[in-house]
């Protein structure tokens, strides 16, 4: 349909949207509550109707059952599970669909599923799927029974291990939805949003809608989008209708267009987002709607200057990231999310690598709506086994590859954040061959038939040991993407200029960031790993420990450092070594390194090595506000160093541009500690999954200085309407309950995870530690519908 006829019928879609009842429109409710849970290995059975349940434990989805423990060193799970418990676990649930609902399509979907899931509904079969990451729909209509009561069942199954190089969590971890349509509906991710052509002026925006009728007759309907500012919904900012047709069992392709001037733009600094609102009418009345959030953006990808977001030319500091939240495993709330986001946020970070597999919607929006551009990974494994998952993807990957890559294309691509999709990540498969050319060029097929509109890497390994660089498989990708060997990577592009490339997978070292830096050709890197996670560590460790932000959410000094280099306003940070003559480290100013200035002994802590993060230009340093000099801040991004006389007091850096003051870091000795500091990062709470606050738990001294030393336990009561959903305190040795209401603290701090369990209410939280001023927060709960 050309552009001046959608111009002309825009007013008359929207007040034919606008005078018009919703029969089936957004009938698309939460089906989360009141599951029936049971964790046995040897059960079968339970997906018949009649099976007794009467004994099993009553849940609320998400659910991760392995994250309740208990950590056990002989746990199948091993290094790559974090030790925690596996097996094979059933959910049941009983719903009623109302018998007026007959003539509709039903469906359920589940968002993800950990993992090897089987369903049924009323005994009879709906599907089974292996991977556990991948989102899938199936249809009821024609198994329920309208006007009375429905089983739907679900068997997951962890039970062989290993499986995974990581935590992945098991159960039901992810929402899932019951979705009512008329018999013409869009089909299951059936609209696709491309934005072709962007400038700051002017926007086209193409819309592909896949319509499907499953009724018995052929159907004549209008398709109307409205497209709103997604903090606006009040008045759409433009309005599309088509005219279409759809034969009985028939699927129809109807491609809308038009152009909006003065778009807001999507980017890194101002996320701003659109709502396309696709609707279905016939005769009058909306009989299906869909809601899509989008953004308005161009990037391309440029082997002589790397990457460009709407014109500009930006660096991707990006980290890689696992799908687990910590203490709150592989169920994780938005909000929880969120307050990670926000660390990385603060240090620099403008990217996300989803390792190695996809990620949750809510991941997804968040990337959205804080602005980071996203690396979409699809899987870690073709056909070839890797260390520690003797039974992973590799048992499934030919039959289920295509289907998998498929749905999280179709489900993921309307997210303006995703500007390039992986392949895979250190494929062990033969790629020096026929067949693993070929199985890279069938997977690259799939990404661009579902949507031609990113680019296609993958994450190689060793690629010179590989002979990639030189059998033409890198040349397959439209973007060359590495892990790690960064010098590497710097050659293939000189090698061949007409190669874009960038980082996909990279240390925390100086040299591997002056690699990106130096080099304009370079697009970016992805951090190994922006937060910790649990999994991939030796006991006694339970997870990775060496990322720039901890499980709880602090900042290391690597983090800092990393800051210093990505930031773009002013930074200053002191770091010192910890280590006393006769240390750990054997000598003194080794060992690990803090944030802080107050040792472990200060009889014997006498000279200190003392590190300065900056990106001013000069630091001026003042012990017990005594000058110790200024330093300028070196070109290479090293850190500038001072040896110095431990003295108790407060250490103070200031980094100065232009002579002037612009930016201060100061920390002070604390003493002994006398009380409870509790911080938490939000005080309304809404009563939903998705919502939580995290509280940050440390001992201060009686000056209010935190004491970074005391590990003692502390205990947390909580009343009201709200419960404890995680502690944690951050250490790879963390070997107690996450779902305690205890915890001892580590580096003189730890976390709790409140949630709501009501919409309205105080929510008290207690913190107590014998011989210690206990402290206490009040919170408040508020329903969903508020938020």
């Amino acid at each position: 349909m050309r552009l001046n006829k959608l111009l002309a019928v825009s007013l008359l879609s929207y007040l034919i949207l606008m005078a018009t009842s919703s029969i089936y429109a957004g009938d698309i409710t939460s089906f989360d509550s009141s599951w029936l849970f049971c964790q046995d290995d040897e059960l079968t059975g339970a997906e018949v109707v009649g099976f007794d349940d009467s004994g099993w434990r009553e849940v609320d989805l998400p659910h991760d059952w392995s994250i309740e423990g208990p950590i056990d060193r002989d746990s199948p799970t091993g290094r790559g599970g974090g030790f925690m418990p596996c097996g094979i676990a059933w959910y049941r649930k009983s719903f009623a669909v109302p018998a007026s609902d007959k003539g509709k399509r039903i469906f359920i979907d589940f968002d993800g599923i950990m993992s090897n899931s089987e369903v049924w509904v009323n005994g009879r079969p709906l599907g089974t799927r292996p991977f556990g990451y991948v989102s899938m729909r199936y249809e009821l209509t024609d198994k329920l029974n309208y006007g009375g009561a429905n089983i739907i069942a679900v068997k997951t199954d962890t039970y062989d291990q290993p499986a995974s190089r990581w935590y992945t969590g098991a159960g039901i971890y992810r929402h899932t939805y019951l979705v009512k349509t008329a018999p013409v509906h869009f089909e299951h991710w059936g609209v696709f949003i491309m934005t072709p052509k962007v400038t700051e002026a002017k926007a086209e925006i193409k819309i592909d809608n896949k319509i499907v009728n499953q009724g018995d007759t052929d159907q004549d309907f209008q398709v109307v989008t409205n497209i709103y500012k997604k903090d606006d919904m009040t008045k759409p900012v433009f309005a599309l209708s088509s005219s279409a047709k759809a034969a009985a069992g028939k699927t129809v392709d109807i491609t809308q267009g038009c152009q909006l001037l003065g778009p807001a733009l999507w980017s890194v600094k101002n996320p701003n987002l659109y709502i396309a609102e696709s609707t279905i009418v016939k005769e009058g009345k909306v009989i299906d709607v869909v809601k899509n959030i989008f953004g308005i953006r161009s990037f391309e990808f440029k082997a002589e200057t790397g990457f460009w977001l709407n014109g500009e030319n930006i660096k991707i500091k990006g980290v890689c990231l696992h799908h687990d939240g910590g203490a709150v495993g592989a169920a994780v709330p938005k909000e929880y999310l969120r307050y990670r986001f926000e660390k990385l946020k603060e240090i620099g970070c403008n990217a996300i690598r989803t390792a190695h597999n996809p990620m949750s919607t809510e991941f997804l929006d968040l990337c959205d709506e804080m602005g980071f551009v996203v690396m979409d990974e699809v899987f870690d494994t073709w056909r070839a086994r890797k260390n520690h998952a003797d039974y992973g993807y590799q048992h499934y990957f030919d039959k289920w590859w295509y289907a998998d890559n498929r749905d999280t294309v179709m489900r993921d691509r309307n997210h303006p954040s995703i500007i390039l999709y992986s392949a895979g990540n250190e494929i062990r498969d033969n790629l020096d061959s026929k067949k693993g050319f070929d199985t890279f060029k069938s997977i690259y097929n799939n990404f661009k038939e579902y949507d031609p509109t990113r680019p296609v890497t993958q994450g190689v390994f060793r690629p010179n040991h590989s002979n990639l660089y030189d059998n033409g498989y890198v040349e397959m990708m439209d973007v060359v993407g590495q892990n790690y060997r960064e010098n590497e990577l710097v050659a293939a592009h000189l090698s061949r200029p007409s190669r874009k490339v960038i980082g996909t997978e990279n240390g925390h070292s100086r040299e591997a960031w002056l690699v990106l830096r130096d080099n304009p050709y370079m697009a970016g890197q992805f951090l190994w790993t922006g937060i910790d996670y649990l999994g991939e560590a030796d006991w006694p460790n339970v997870g990775w420990s060496n990322a720039c932000v901890n499980r709880i959410g602090t900042i290391r000094p690597l983090g800092y450092q990393r800051q210093s280099w990505w930031s773009d306003e002013p930074v200053v940070h002191i770091a010192r070594r910890e280590a006393a003559s006769g240390g750990a480290s054997g000598n003194i100013g080794g060992g690990e390194i803090v944030s802080h200035w107050t040792p472990r002994d200060y009889d014997t802590y006498d000279q200190a090595t003392v590190e300065i993060y900056s990106n001013c230009e000069l630091v001026e340093l003042f012990l017990n506000d005594k000058s110790l000099g200024e330093k300028v801040v070196p070109a290479d991004a090293s850190p500038i160093k001072w040896e110095l006389g431990f003295k108790p007091g407060t250490l103070k850096a200031v980094g100065k541009i232009n002579g002037r003051e612009a930016a201060v870091y100061e920390t002070t000795s604390s003493a002994y500690p006398v009380a409870i500091k509790i911080e938490p990062n939000k005080t309304v709470i809404a009563n939903e999954f998705d919502d939580a606050a995290v509280v940050l738990v440390s001992f201060v001294d009686e000056k209010g200085i935190k004491c970074p030393w005391a590990e003692k336990l502390i205990k947390f009561e909580i009343s009201g309407p709200g419960k404890i959903i995680a502690v944690d305190n951050g250490d790879p040795q963390f070997h107690d309950s996450y779902q305690a209401s205890k915890c001892r603290t580590f580096h003189g701090e730890c976390m709790v995870v409140v949630a709501a369990t009501a919409d309205s209410g105080d929510i008290m939280l207690k913190a107590t530690c014998r011989g210690i001023e206990s402290s206490s927060v009040t919170l408040q709960s508020e329903p969903a519908a508020l938020r």
